[in-house]
């Protein structure tokens, strides 16, 4: 199954898939309100806060959540083992990704990206719904570890033997600004590749050929062993998505920068790429 879904193909398979709907902005207050006011019909309103990550501490900002509190949620939320999942929000993919990416991690083999998120919907000419949903609960029951998944240690090992990808904007990889984490920075050996420069001005992402280009030249090729992070695991799913529609492999650093500097022990760069 392809990680992503175009807006059409979702129409036409909407009354056999379950919708889940993770708006989610870095800063802003949850989605619930613009989800209440206009959604897919069928969505349900999934929280990255409080049903995608656990609570925040020295493990990151979005720590895995407890499997079980979030296996309750997707079931709430109408997800089975055996039906379709497409998920989607209103940015560039980051709420999204970490959806899919959880699905996937515990083990649901039938989930999608919505490519564009809602502004494909609406620009498709697809309707809208207001109010929440009220699905039949599912039967999904997580089995973690269906995608592969970085500690600290992981991440620095891999930084050193293959390419670990850093998805923050390039003055946060650079050190020059740091406006959530107490240290500015990056971890040894990282690779800058930032989010945005997997999607196009309209939120889509960029095609498979021309993602796996810019991955080549940041350093997958040849078999290499991919990880990528950011600054608390949500915009590095983001990037492993991108990744798997080019159709490399990746592990995903959950912890990220906000569980690497919560270690004062642990190293950290500044400045341009490694050479």
């Amino acid at each position: 199954m392809e990680p992503i879904i175009a807006a059409v193909e979702l129409a036409s398979e909407l009354s056999r898939t379950t919708v889940l709907d993770v708006r989610y902005r870095l800063g802003a207050p949850p989605g619930r309100p613009e989800y209440e006011a206009g959604h897919i019909p069928g969505a349900v309103y999934v929280d990255l806060d409080s049903e995608l990550a656990g609570e925040p501490g020295v493990n990151g900002r979005h720590p895995l959540p407890d499997p079980e509190v979030f296996g309750a949620a997707m079931r709430a939320a109408g997800v089975s083992a055996d039906r379709d999942v497409v998920v989607y929000d209103a940015a560039q993919g980051w709420g999204a990704a970490r959806a899919w990416w959880m699905l996937r991690w515990t083990g649901h083999t039938r989930v999608r990206v919505l490519d564009g998120g809602l502004a494909a919907w609406t620009a498709a000419g697809q309707p809208l719904e207001t109010g929440t949903a009220d699905p039949a609960h599912g039967d999904f029951t997580p089995a973690v570890g269906s995608a592969p998944l970085l500690t600290a240690d992981d991440a620095a090992a891999l930084a050193r033997r293959g390419l670990l990808l850093d998805a923050r904007a390039g003055e946060r990889y650079r050190g020059e600004v740091e406006p959530i984490d107490p240290v500015a920075g990056h971890i040894p050996g990282a690779v800058s590749a930032p989010t945005t420069e997997n999607v196009a001005e309209d939120g889509r992402f960029l095609p498979a050929e021309v993602l796996a280009a810019r991955f080549a030249e940041l350093g997958a090729k040849d078999s290499a062993e991919v990880g990528v992070y950011c600054g608390s695991g949500v915009s590095a799913a983001q990037q492993v998505l991108a990744l798997a529609v080019a159709g490399i492999p990746a592990a995903l650093y959950v912890g990220s920068w906000s569980e690497w500097t919560a270690d004062e022990a642990r190293p950290v760069a500044t400045g341009a790429q490694p050479g």
